[in-house]
């Protein structure tokens, strides 16, 4: 067995689950749009992943193309990077299933975010959802994936995927698959709750104050920040006068990220200011930076049939490096196909 040379590749995906957020943007899709040129990026709307828990067909259909419209609008270049839809290239499934008979029940077991998912009906959750991180696993090892940028969250995932591969050339004697790197780096990675910095911001909170969405205009954007909770106490002269005041640090934190600088340097500048001069100040930024992206968004969403247009031409793409790749593992585990 010779040790194999892996092309640089970076692989991720965002599942089509509901309305993207600022943290959706600042998280991952930013940060997929800055890997670009670096080295081969291939970029997926997990769908196959989303009906995990049941999902309105339709809703489901539109949330995809919402995602994808989400990717383009923040400068996702398809003739640099690949875009598809999961559902798109059947070799995802297939691989899933041999990283299934890989996989160890002791390795699912562990896996947290099934617990926090299905919490106390994990009896009557589906197999999809406890089975899923064998699926992600594959959709990373089927491009030969080198790095994958996730949140803190996912990067139990990510373990398990280099599990299954360590697994996988262990079982049957080879060095087929690479050994996967999670990129977890750069400012803002969690962006919190705007009415609670202890949780983290979502798109199925209570209030559609509580997040800011990609597709907000001008206005929103604008009158969400400046309405966002905070607390009495002016800005701190460093970085550790935050360390409890979690809806002013997560403010702190999305400036940064909006102007790609750090929240020490935030804090240098704003050292000693009250909320009535940084939060217009940080409205304003978020309205330079996010408010184009939503326009462009909602010129994206008018044409679904352009986006569908994309996803299908990226699924091609995929394809050519999906294909050979899955035909080697099936050569390997011994499995014939004509």
């Amino acid at each position: 067995m010779t040790d194999r040379t892996f092309t640089p590749r970076v692989f991720s995906g965002i599942k089509p689950s509901g309305g993207l957020t600022l943290g959706n943007y600042l998280g991952a899709i930013k940060r997929f749009v800055g890997m670009q040129g670096q080295m081969q990026t291939i970029y997926c709307v997990v769908d196959l992943h989303a009906i995990t828990v049941w999902q309105d067909p339709k809703a489901l259909a539109d949330m995809t193309r919402e995602v994808a419209a989400g990717y383009l609008a923040a400068g996702l270049d398809p003739t640099q990077s690949i875009l598809f839809n999961q559902s798109q290239v059947a070799a995802h499934a297939e691989l899933a299933w041999i990283f299934n008979c890989v996989a160890r029940v002791g390795w699912m077991n562990r896996m947290t975010q099934f617990k926090d998912k299905a919490g106390a009906n994990a009896e009557k959750a589906s197999l999809g959802l406890y089975a899923y991180p064998s699926l992600m696993a594959a959709d990373i090892l089927l491009y030969h994936a080198t790095h994958v940028p996730v949140g803190e969250d996912q990067k139990q995932h990510v373990e398990l995927t280099r599990d299954i591969a360590a697994k996988f050339n262990h079982d049957f004697k080879t060095d087929f698959f690479p050994m996967t790197e999670p990129v977890i780096e750069g400012p803002a990675m969690r962006i919190m709750n705007l009415r609670d910095g202890t949780k983290k911001m979502s798109k199925s909170g209570e209030s559609d104050m509580e997040r800011i969405n990609m597709t907000d205009d001008a206005d929103k954007i604008a009158k969400k920040l400046k309405k966002a909770k905070t607390d009495p106490e002016p800005l701190p002269e460093t970085l550790d006068g935050l360390k409890d005041r979690p809806e002013a640090r997560n403010l702190v934190e999305i400036y940064a990220a909006l102007n790609e600088t750090t929240a020490e340097a935030v804090i240098a500048e704003y050292a000693g200011a009250g909320w009535g001069r940084f939060k217009p100040a940080l409205a304003d930024l978020a309205v330079a930076k996010l408010a184009p992206i939503a326009d462009e968004m909602g010129r994206l969403m008018a044409d679904p049939a352009e986006i569908d247009r994309i996803l299908g031409e990226g699924a091609q793409k995929a394809r050519e490096i999906a294909q050979p790749v899955l035909a080697e593992a099936y050569d390997i585990v011994g499995l014939l196909r004509s």
